[in-house]
């Protein structure tokens, strides 16, 4: 993944990842924007990205419409329709 370069630019369509995945996020990642319990919720959960943010070093930070939270790159799929970027593919 480059820095400062999204995977999934606004408007795609995503899942977010399942909840195995993001409890396994929550346990080890110790950085910026840590995963909050209630966002294990929304496990499997599709939705459009509604913002894209880059913490320094270039982690990739999204905002869900309709689900609360700030989401890693690590714990979103691709939707049905997902609009990549041109280096993810």
């Amino acid at each position: 993944m480059q820095p400062y370069k999204e995977a999934f630019h606004i408007g795609s369509n995503v899942r977010v990842a399942d909840c195995r995945v993001l409890k396994e996020f929550l346990s080890t990642w110790k950085y910026h924007n840590p995963l909050r319990q209630e966002q294990l919720l929304f496990a499997g959960a599709a939705a459009i990205v509604e913002k894209i943010g880059f913490y320094h070093g270039g982690d990739v930070l999204y905002v869900l419409a309709g689900i609360p939270g700030v989401w890693h790159e690590q714990c979103l799929r691709p939707g049905s329709d997902a609009r990549f970027s041109d280096s993810s593919r």
